[in-house]
């Protein structure tokens, strides 16, 4: 390669020029090609060689650093506040199933049915007589929601089969699979019983799928005040559902909420002043800030060395006739870089909707908390860029790059193999076994598996009610711990083993692995010899468009006088 590098121009023209020329010009290209190669090794040195170099600061480094310290804080400061949201909404719920549910215990939503006719009219009369006195029972600051000048009603609607007799004793039935739906309404002005307030309400219990009894009630988090936030106004939408769609006698009883976060319309706090309110405001502006300066100058570095990719490229065809693999292009576009930009996208996008739950023109909790959380994982990912400096921490980030690619072929053709096993399971011992029942249960059982967890259990809780699925769950269960544990597995350490040790003994063979390591090891200059300090210019890639032209103007030219 270093051979090729100094290669003269072949002139095609029948006059040969002087040689004086040949030697100026000859100097000219060495010069040119030595320039090239300190460029582009410059473009690869980290801040503190890049600072003996050329004298210049590391901006980028510093501002990293920075935005991390800023980016943790603004992380921790809006999960304490998005942690109050969530406790509130979950004690909110819990109190509502105590509230509404007819002799509820803790922890046992999942058993909680009625199994008598009785006992689902003495249920729906609970929930109303409970809701009609719901200010005078409730220790929290619930209230009905009003619109106008009147108060939102509870619901009941019963969803049922259109027509249709049954008759299980005779083994005959008839049904119209049209569903109706029919709605009651019961204002909480009054205090009655269900049969006072629907004295002809019935539920056909043969037909019916499902009974909904649907009610809203408002409430304020007050306890935001003493973290000197501005409090939220809640609207609980409560859904209490009697499900009777497997008609096998036992009515299945579950309370859902969906909330609504709202901006509070007439608020007054007294003892507490709005400074801290701007602080955080004016703090998070800052983040935004740092975030653009950031995403600015890493965008540079990238088409920087996006345009050394090309002239390096251009350099290698006309010099050295020698086409550049994509290895050796990738080396050009630094992937901490696009780290750190996409990092800066999600920390902008997520601190603008901070800004806008703050000022409560948004209550999307969630979709911020993404953003944010993503962006500081990036931020603290991108850390180990640095890690990299050092010549013992920087092995781990060489593996990891190296071992990539055969990571991701191998992760491709393991996962085909653990998602057969994930179709199989589901299928055959989904009726028998509740680790098995759904797609998403069956992986995430396979994989507790794969790291040797719950494994146990896992083969007890199989039900033997039928002998030849039992045997299969054997089968199947061995088969895939002794396939992944034993075998993937290994092939997958080996594989991150085997790169670490080719990463070792070329890290103590010191020799370059690839042309473009070759072409820069040629320069023997140091970051503190001054060489680096010289006026850049692109002096070289003038010169190979310019003589890639005189050299199709030469060709044509004796064509023509050949002609």
């Amino acid at each position: 390669m270093e051979d090729r590098s100094d290669l003269y121009d072949v002139y095609t023209t029948n006059a040969p020029p002087p040689l004086e020329d040949l030697q100026h010009q000859c100097l000219e290209d060495q010069d040119n090609v030595e320039c090239f190669r300190r460029k582009i090794k410059y473009y690869f040195m980290n801040p503190c060689e890049k600072y003996h170099a050329r004298g210049r600061k590391p901006w980028k480094l510093i501002l990293q650093i920075i935005k991390i310290a800023i980016i943790t804080i603004q992380l921790v400061s809006f999960g304490l506040s998005n942690q109050m949201v969530v406790t509130f909404k979950e004690e909110n719920l819990m109190a509502f199933k105590h509230l509404f549910l007819k002799d509820y215990a803790d922890g046992g939503m999942d058993s909680y049915a009625v199994y008598r006719q009785v006992d689902v009219y003495d249920h729906i009369d609970y929930i109303i007589k409970q809701y009609g006195h719901l200010p005078n029972i409730t220790v929290g600051n619930h209230a009905y929601e009003k619109k106008g000048d009147f108060y939102t009603p509870l619901s009941v609607c019963q969803e049922f089969y259109r027509n249709g007799t049954i008759y299980p004793g005779n083994d005959t039935f008839e049904i119209d699979a049209h569903v109706e739906t029919e709605c009651f309404e019961v204002y909480p002005m009054y205090n009655p019983s269900l049969q006072e307030t629907l004295p002809h309400f019935e539920l056909h219990f043969k037909r019916m799928l499902s009974v909904k009894v649907t009610f809203v009630l408002k409430a304020i988090n007050l306890q935001t005040v003493r973290h000197r936030e501005l409090p939220d106004c809640y609207d609980f939408t409560v859904i209490i559902t009697f499900n009777n769609q497997v008609h096998s006698g036992r009515i299945k009883v579950d309370l859902e909420n969906d909330v609504d976060i709202n901006e509070c319309r007439d608020w007054k706090v007294a003892g507490a002043s709005a400074r801290n309110i701007y602080l955080t405001v004016l703090f998070d502006c800052l983040i935004i800030i740092t975030c653009i300066t950031s995403f600015a100058l890493c965008t540079r570095s990238v088409i920087n060395g996006i345009q050394l990719q090309f002239a390096y490229t251009l350099y290698s065809q006309n010099r050295c006739g020698q086409k550049v693999p994509w290895s050796d292009r990738l080396e050009f576009v630094n992937g901490w870089y696009i780290l750190i930009i996409a990092s800066d996208t999600l920390t902008i996008v997520g601190s603008i909707l901070k800004l806008e739950i703050q000022s409560k023109v948004l209550t999307n909790y969630d979709l911020c908390s993404i953003f944010l959380g993503i962006g500081t994982m990036f931020v603290w990912t991108g850390v180990i860029r640095y890690m990299g400096y050092f010549r013992k921490y920087n092995i781990l980030i060489l593996t990891l790059r190296a071992a990539f690619p055969n990571v991701i072929r191998f992760i491709c053709c393991a996962g085909i193999i653990y998602l057969s096993y994930c179709f199989c399971g589901w299928v055959v011992l989904g009726p028998y076994h509740e680790k098995f029942r759904t797609l998403n249960t069956v992986s995430e059982c396979l994989f507790s598996l794969i790291n040797g967890d719950d494994m146990y259990p896992t083969f007890k809780n199989m039900k033997q009610k039928s002998s030849l699925v039992w045997v299969f769950s054997r089968v199947y269960l061995y088969s895939f711990v002794s396939l992944f544990i034993y075998m993937i597995l290994s092939l997958f350490i080996t594989i991150i083993t085997d790169t670490y040790d080719t990463i070792k003994q070329q890290q103590l063979s010191g020799n370059p692995t690839s042309e473009l390591q070759k072409f820069m090891s040629v320069c023997q200059d140091l970051p503190n010899s001054g060489m680096y300090r010289l006026e850049e210019n692109s002096c070289f890639l003038n010169c190979c468009v310019t003589r890639c032209r005189k050299h199709q103007e030469t060709h044509q030219e004796r064509l023509t006088s050949e002609a």
